[in-house]
């Protein structure tokens, strides 16, 4: 039986409505909040054992799943228990994100970047970078929600020009979300005198 994501994001108050600043910088009027699903041990079990069963009906095997803090985590973690494979992180120090912890990372293993949310893919392609330039190979991005940037797999939805993942690595989650999204000048809600556009997230508040 195919899961309905966009209820889970529902029943948890996790599809927010207003105005909101977006990590990109852009604005728009729908948030989804993954935290509030997550929260739920049992709801985050049944969506990364959903999201490990498209991975592995899809052929792939990952040594490990890496994941860009904080937002990305839980998804990373719960994703690994699926999976049956470590979990490592990555965060950020001054800006620049990097493996800490002790965290190590083998010449040619095989690592799954997991969010918990991919938008343009911008937090993903950056811990990707930091196994690749320990000697992993990244066979594959995966969430629990697509933003509709980037082509996942199982979607008519077609890559746009603000995606940032590569083309020749598949990206898997186990939803689209399409929601409108502004440069600031070109804000609607902002030149309607709207509230200010908050930033809910692990960035803001």
């Amino acid at each position: 039986m195919q899961l309905d994501i966009k209820k889970y994001y529902t029943d948890a108050q996790a599809l927010l409505e207003g105005h909101f600043l977006l990590s990109s910088g852009n604005h728009s009027d729908r948030y989804l909040q993954s935290a509030r699903v997550l929260e739920n041990p049992k709801t985050a079990e049944i969506l990364a054992k959903a999201l490990a069963k498209q991975i592995q009906e899809a052929g792939l095997l990952p040594d490990c799943v890496c994941s860009p803090a904080l937002g990305g985590i839980l998804a990373g973690y719960e994703l690994a228990r699926a999976l049956g494979v470590r979990f490592i992180f990555t965060e950020r120090v001054e800006g620049q994100m990097c493996l800490r912890r002790g965290f190590e990372v083998k010449e040619d293993e095989k690592i799954l970047i997991c969010e918990d949310i991919i938008t343009t893919g911008g937090s993903a392609l950056e811990a990707a970078r930091c196994v690749e330039f320990q000697g992993g190979k990244v066979i594959a991005y995966a969430g629990l929600a697509n933003r509709g940037f980037c082509q996942r797999v199982g979607s008519e939805l077609a890559k746009k020009p603000e995606c940032r993942l590569p083309d020749n690595i598949p990206l898997f989650a186990l939803e689209d979300f399409i929601f409108n999204m502004y440069e600031p000048k070109d804000c609607p809600l902002c030149q309607n005198g709207k509230n200010k556009a908050i930033k809910p997230g692990s960035r803001g508040n």
